[in-house]
């Protein structure tokens, strides 16, 4: 018995040595903000279509993931997701593939939320609702672009609204 207590004092001691000497900062933000414009760029000059960027968000708005698959010409994808000022996700998600099922696989099998649409950026968008997330679809020149995260309808709609179409070229 003696010898257990002293095995827990000596484990004890390490453990609280080693959290000690361990960085750990309770306050530090756990969203690391990743550059997107070296790809957005590359997307531009690349896709076959105009590839969507965002345009004069905030410093409050945090993008945290980029990619861009060109390598089948006919399903040529863009991505781009961001934590938004509140804290939740907000993607931008484009693809010249066929629509439906493109839509379905980012959104995670949202629907169309009846005819119901929003203006952003002088375009109408048709809203979708799922179980995860809530996106603002736009299907145009055999392009589609949804706008989906778990924020807000105005945070989707600001989102929107801040997208620039730039670049692409017919393949």
């Amino acid at each position: 018995m003696v010898d257990l207590a002293l095995s827990m004092v000596v484990l004890g001691i390490v453990v609280f040595l080693i959290y000690l000497f361990i960085p750990h900062d309770s306050k530090a933000d756990p969203v690391r903000a990743v550059p997107f414009s070296v790809e957005l760029g590359q997307a531009r000059r690349d896709a076959p279509y105009p590839v969507a960027g965002p345009e004069g968000l905030g410093a409050d708005w945090r993008s945290t993931s980029v990619t861009y698959s060109g390598a089948d010409r006919k399903a040529v994808t863009w991505h781009i997701g961001f934590v938004d000022p509140q804290q939740q996700y907000v993607a931008v998600e484009q693809s010249n593939g066929p629509a439906d099922a493109f839509i379905s696989a980012v959104t995670l099998n949202a629907r169309p939320d009846g005819t119901r649409t929003v203006q952003a950026g002088g375009l109408t968008w048709q809203r979708y609702a799922g179980g995860r997330y809530t996106a603002l679809v736009r299907k145009e020149h055999d392009v589609t672009t949804v706008v989906l995260g778990t924020a807000r309808d105005p945070q989707l709609t600001q989102m929107a609204a801040a997208l620039q179409e730039r670049g692409g070229h017919p393949a």
